[in-house]
This record gives structure tokens, C-alpha cells and sequence, in this order.
């Protein structure tokens, strides 16, 4: 396995954004769940409005139904707490846990018809984040063997849900790449041509925009513009779609070609890096691997909202 220096990017630069996150703000969370329950209710919960009593009250109980990483149980109760502020949360897990089939997570009791109001949008929710969590831990446990390397996300996620799953991503132990356009820049094969220059100049143009201060990535398709990418001042050279065997020729030769440019870089394999394959890119001596699949392809992780009556609806 090629040895890798540690690798410190300039001390100027933002910290990196991995760790269990900073629980999700109500500013963050409200309006996403407020758009799924609109979308969901319309003009009225018909089936309960028409088949449960008013007055009727119920207990649920959230079960996993298999392992995996819980993400967003915040967003989960959250979710019934803006459908009736009356009904009462609890739990005994938190996001970053690890859960197994027929695990108690949390539970909600009230009225019933805001139960049933608030269910649906809360478990799909709640899934999704969570199958996203337990995605990126099975590609972080992937590559555990090899030190310092880091499993990142993308901006490959699903519009209006970002938050929630960049946030998921962090409780599987992964780390966040850049969150939007604004916070990170990543100069890619588009810009270059469409800005008419090289890759240097183009560096050099992006870095007195934006400062000492932002991180920059650069794409490179070949050692020549990774090597190009260095000259130009970037801090991460993204090596796109490179083959395990290719890195491996190139990441010693990179990292020498930096140091003789006075240059502290980190390097980032990506494209189509799968599962089955993270460990052969990790092995490489690269510092970072983006994985796209882990916001646009994890897998739900399944829950069910156990519910019993409380009181029992008058005759």
C-alpha cells in the first residue's frame, strides 16, 4: 500500500466538516417539513377526518425494522410537533446510533387524527436520512483500515432536501464537501473552456476572487492537469475517474511535484466509486474519496410507527 504523508491543507482554510453534527435548527428543519405536510394533507386528511373520532387519542411507537444508522430523528419528531404542538415526544436513541430490527427508537402520544395527520411525512423523512447515514458508514467502515482517509458526499443530492442530507451524511460518519456554490469553490473541465484559459491562469483569476480564505478544488483528468492544477494554487486536485492502478502512479509523483512547488495539497479520487470498490481507492494513497451514491442512491432504511388507541373513542 503506498504510504501517505500527512497531509495538512493551509491553516487559512475552513476546517473540515465531518463529526457528528450540530443538531438541525428549527430554521433549517420547519420549512422542508412544513412543504411535505402541505403536500401531503391538501385540503384535509379525509380517510381520518372521516373514520377516527375527534376526540380520540393514541400512542406510537417508532421500531426499526433492520440495521442500520439512525439519521434524523429530530426532523422525525419535529415533524409532529408542527402538526400539533399538544402531542408529547420522547426517546431513547439519538442521530449517530446504531439500530437492529424490532429496536424501540422513539415515541409520540396525542390526539390521534395528528398522529395519523403527521405519520407519513415523518417516517419518509426519517428513512431516508437514515438510509443515507447508514450508507456512508458502510463506506466509511470500507475503508477503516487505511488511515487518514476520508469518505466525502457531493452536491448530488436531492433538491430541496440538501440539508437534510448532508446533515445525514455526518451522522454516518462521512464528511460534507462543499454544501452549495458559495461556501467552496471546485473549478471543473467546463469552467476552463468556458472561461478560455488555462488551468493556471484560471486558478490564479479564481483565487484573487475569492481569497486566501475558501478552499479551492480543481478537477483534473490526467497527471498533466493535475500537475497544472498545483502550479496554479489549488488546494485539493479532484483526479476524476482515475483507475486504482493509475493513482497509485500518480498520487507520489503529485505530492513531489508539490512539495517542489513550496504547495501543501490534498488529493481527492472521484467518479463512479462504488462499495464494492472504495477499498482499492482507498489503498491508493489518496486523502479523500466523493462519493455521489451516498445522496443519490442510499436506500431507505425502514421504520414503522407502532400505534394503539389510548382512549377509546366515545360510543
Amino acid at each position: 500500500m503506498p504510504q501517505r504523508p500527512v497531509t495538512q491543507p493551509s491553516s487559512t482554510l475552513p476546517a473540515p466538516r465531518r463529526g457528528l453534527p450540530e443538531p438541525l435548527s428549527p430554521a433549517e428543519m420547519d420549512p422542508i417539513i412544513q412543504h411535505a405536510l402541505e403536500e401531503d394533507i391538501g385540503a384535509g386528511d379525509i380517510t381520518g377526518e372521516g373514520a377516527v373520532p375527534m376526540e380520540a387519542r393514541a400512542r406510537g411507537v417508532l421500531v426499526a425494522k433492520e440495521e442500520g444508522i439512525l439519521a434524523g430523528l429530530g426532523v422525525f419528531l419535529r415533524t409532529f410537533a408542527l402538526t400539533d404542538r399538544t402531542i408529547a415526544c420522547s426517546s431513547w436513541l439519538g442521530d449517530g446510533d446504531a439500530v437492529t430490527p424490532k429496536r424501540r427508537v422513539a415515541m409520540v402520544e396525542g390526539n390521534a387524527r395528528s398522529i395519523l395527520r403527521a405519520e407519513r411525512v415523518a417516517l419518509n423523512l426519517l428513512q431516508r436520512m437514515s438510509g443515507t447515514a447508514t450508507l456512508a458508514a458502510r463506506f466509511c467502515e470500507r475503508v477503516a483500515h487505511v488511515p487518514g482517509v476520508r469518505i466525502l458526499d457531493t452536491r448530488k443530492t436531492t433538491p430541496g432536501l440538501r440539508v437534510l442530507e448532508k446533515y445525514a451524511v455526518r451522522c454516518g460518519g462521512a464528511e460534507n464537501h462543499r454544501i452549495g456554490l458559495y461556501d467552496e469553490a471546485m473549478l471543473k473541465d467546463n469552467h476552463i473552456e468556458l472561461a478560455g484559459s488555462t488551468i493556471e491562469a484560471a486558478l490564479q483569476r479564481l483565487r484573487a476572487y475569492v481569497g486566501p480564505n475558501v478552499r479551492i478544488t480543481a478537477e483534473a483528468r490526467n497527471g498533466e492537469e493535475a500537475q497544472a492544477a498545483i502550479r496554479g494554487g489549488a488546494d485539493v486536485v479532484l483526479l476524476d475517474n482515475f483507475s486504482p492502478p493509475g493513482l497509485i502512479d500518480w498520487c507520489p509523483k503529485l505530492r513531489q511535484y508539490a512539495q517542489e512547488h513550496g504547495r501543501r495539497i490534498e488529493l481527492e479520487a472521484s467518479g463512479g466509486i462504488r462499495l464494492d470498490t472504495v477499498r482499492a481507492f482507498a489503498e491508493t494513497g489518496v486523502d479523500r474519496i466523493s462519493v455521489g451514491a451516498l445522496t443519490h442512491s442510499a436506500a431507505a432504511l425502514d421504520f414503522s410507527l407502532e400505534l394503539e388507541p389510548l382512549v377509546p373513542p366515545s360510543a
